[in-house]
C-alpha cells in the first residue's frame, strides 16, 4: 500500500491521521494519504521563513535558475515514474498525460527560470525642482512564503505552473495538492532533494479544505500570499481568509466557456477542435467548452458530426491502446455529473448522444466512467447551461448573427475562456475583443505560449499569471530614488 507523506523542511513526515486514495479507473484503494494538521502547517511555515533568511534567500538569480533547470531535467529523467503516478491518480489516457501533463509540468521550471533571469526592470532619470538630477529604478524582492492550493484535473502541470515562477522569484512554497491527487506533488519532493534545493523551499502538506490543511494554510499569518486554482466557491472562502492581514491572492476559478462556430469556419477543423475542448480529459478542464453556439446554416450538420466524433471516442483505462476518454476523478464527482445529466432531461433537453454510464468490463465497472454527452433544445436558463459541470458534455444551440453569438457567449457570470471558429479575419478580431474572457482562441483550443497572460474575468478569477505577469504576483516591486 502506497504511503503519501507530507514533505516538510526536506523530510518526509508521517502523521497519525490518514485517508484513502482510490483509483478512478476501478475505485480500488491504492494508497494512504497522511493528513497534515495545524502543527504540520506551523512547522512548514517556520521552515519556509527560515529558508528565506538562509542560503535560498542569499542565492543569486542565476544560481536559482540553474537549480530550477536541474529540477526540470530530473523530472524528465524520472519521466516514467511521474507518468505512472499521474495515471494512477487521475486515470486519464496515457497519450494525454505523456504529451501534456508531464512535459509541461517539467517545462514550467525552465520557462520561468529563464524569464526571471532575463526580465528587466524600469529606470528613469529626472531633473529635480532645484535643477539637480535624480535616478529612480525598480527592484524586485520575493513576496515570501506562498500557499499553493492545487486542483486535481492537471495535478503536476497546474502545480508547477505556480511553483515554477514562485521559486524563480525567490519565494518558498507550501503546496496543498488536491486530496484526490497526492502523488506527483509528493514525488517532486524527492526531486528537490536530489538536485540540492535547500530545505524549506518546497514543501507539501496533504489534506482537505475546511478544518484541514487547506484552511490552516490560507489562514496562517506567516503565509504571505495565496495562489489557487479551483471552483469559485472555494476561491471566495480563501479570499475571505486572505483578507486578514491583507495578503494578496491569485485565482483561476470556474468557467462556463462558450465555443462559437461560424458558418464560414473550416468545418472539419471546427468539429475536431470542439471535440477536444468539450471531451478532453473527460471534460475535466477549466478551459473546456460546455456551451457551443453554431451558426444556423451549418447547425444540423455540425450536431451530427460532433455526435459521430463523441461516439467514436474509446472509453477505458489509461493502458488500453487508443483510449480517448478516461474516468472522472471520483465517485463523488461522478454523482455530480450524472446529476446534471438527469437535470438536462428533466428540463427538456434532447439527448443527442450519451447521458449515462457506459458498460465497462471487469473491475472497470466499479470505476468512475460516464458517457460523453451532447444536448440540444434547452433554454439559456437551464442549469446545465448556467452552471459548471466539469464533465464530458456540452449543449449546442444555433445562432444567426455575430451580435447574437457575442451576447449568448457573454450571458454568464463566468469569464475564463472561449474558442471561436471562422475564416474571416475581421469576424475573428471583433468577436475575440467583444467576448468577456481572459483567454480567447481563434481556430484553436488549449494552444499556449507560456510567456502570455493567463487568467479569468468576472467570477473566473483574479489576477494574471504567465510570463512577466507572474512576477507581478510573486514579487514586491520597490522604487529606489537616488539624488545625484
Amino acid at each position: 500500500m502506497k504511503q503519501f507523506l507530507n514533505f516538510i523542511n526536506g523530510e518526509f513526515v508521517a502523521t497519525g491521521r490518514t485517508f484513502e486514495k482510490r483509483a478512478p479507473v476501478d475505485n480500488q484503494v491504492i494508497g494512504q494519504v497522511h493528513e497534515a494538521g495545524q502543527a504540520e502547517v506551523d512547522a512548514a511555515v517556520a521552515a519556509g521563513r527560515a529558508a528565506l533568511k538562509g542560503e535560498w534567500g542569499r542565492m543569486s538569480v542565476v544560481r536559482r535558475a540553474e537549480l530550477l533547470h536541474a529540477v526540470a531535467d530530473e523530472i524528465n529523467r524520472r519521466f516514467d515514474e511521474f507518468l505512472a503516478a499521474e495515471l494512477a491518480d487521475t486515470g486519464k489516457p496515457h497519450s494525454l498525460a505523456s504529451h501534456i501533463d508531464i512535459p509541461r509540468g517539467a517545462a514550467n521550471f525552465k520557462v520561468f527560470a529563464d524569464i526571471v533571469k532575463n526580465v528587466p526592470t524600469e529606470s528613469f532619470q529626472m531633473t529635480t525642482p532645484d535643477g539637480g538630477t535624480a535616478i529612480s529604478y525598480a527592484a524586485r524582492s520575493p513576496l515570501g512564503v506562498i500557499g499553493v492550493i492545487c486542483p486535481w484535473n492537471l495535478p503536476l502541470l497546474l502545480m508547477t505552473w505556480k511553483v515554477g515562477p514562485a521559486l524563480a522569484c525567490g519565494n518558498t512554497v507550501i503546496v496543498k495538492p488536491s486530496e484526490e491527487t497526492p502523488a506527483t506533488a509528493t514525488l517532486l519532493g524527492e526531486v528537490m532533494n536530489a538536485v540540492g534545493i535547500p530545505k524549506g523551499v518546497y514543501q507539501v502538506l496533504h489534506g482537505f479544505g475546511p478544518g484541514s490543511a487547506g484552511e490552516f494554510i490560507t489562514r496562517h499569518p506567516g503565509v504571505n500570499g495565496i495562489t489557487f486554482t479551483g471552483e469559485t466557491r472555494t476561491g471566495e472562502a480563501i479570499m475571505a481568509a486572505a483578507a486578514k492581514g491583507v495578503r494578496p491572492v491569485s485565482f483561476e476559478l470556474g468557467g462556463k466557456n462558450a465555443g462559437i462556430v461560424f458558418a464560414d469556419a473550416d468545418f472539419d477543423k471546427a468539429v475536431a477542435g470542439i471535440t477536444r475542448s468539450a471531451f478532453e480529459n473527460c471534460g475535466q478542464v477549466c478551459l473546456g467548452t460546455e456551451r457551443v453556439y453554431v451558426q444556423r446554416p451549418i447547425f444540423e450538420k455540425f450536431v451530427q458530426a460532433l455526435k459521430d466524433k463523441a461516439e467514436s471516442l474509446k472509453i477505458g483505462p489509461s493502458e488500453l491502446p487508443g483510449v480517448g476518454l478516461g474516468p472522472l476523478i471520483s465517485a463523488e464527482h461522478k454523482a455530480k455529473v450524472l446529476g446534471y445529466y438527469a437535470q438536462a432531461v428533466e428540463q427538456g433537453a434532447t439527448v443527442v448522444t450519451g447521458g449515462g454510464v457506459p458498460d465497462m468490463p471487469g473491475e472497470c465497472a466499479q470505476g468512475h466512467f460516464v458517457q460523453p454527452t451532447i444536448w440540444t433544445g434547452l433554454p439559456e436558463t437551464a442549469s446545465v447551461i448556467r452552471e459548471e459541470i466539469f464533465g464530458p458534455c456540452c449543449h449546442i444551440a444555433p445562432f444567426d448573427t455575430e451580435e447574437e453569438a457575442i451576447a449568448l457567449a457573454n450571458a454568464t457570470d463566468y469569464g475564463l475562456a472561449t474558442t471561436v471558429w471562422t475564416q474571416n479575419l475581421g469576424t475573428a478580431h471583433r468577436v475575440a475583443n467583444a467576448i468577456e474572457v481572459g483567454l480567447c482562441w481563434v481556430n484553436s483550443w488549449f494552444l499556449r505560449d507560456l510567456r502570455t497572460a493567463f487568467g479569468g474575468a468576472k467570477a473566473s478569477g483574479i489576477g494574471r499569471e504567465g510570463g512577466v505577469h507572474s512576477l507581478e504576483f510573486y514579487t514586491e516591486t520597490k522604487n529606489i530614488m537616488i539624488r545625484l
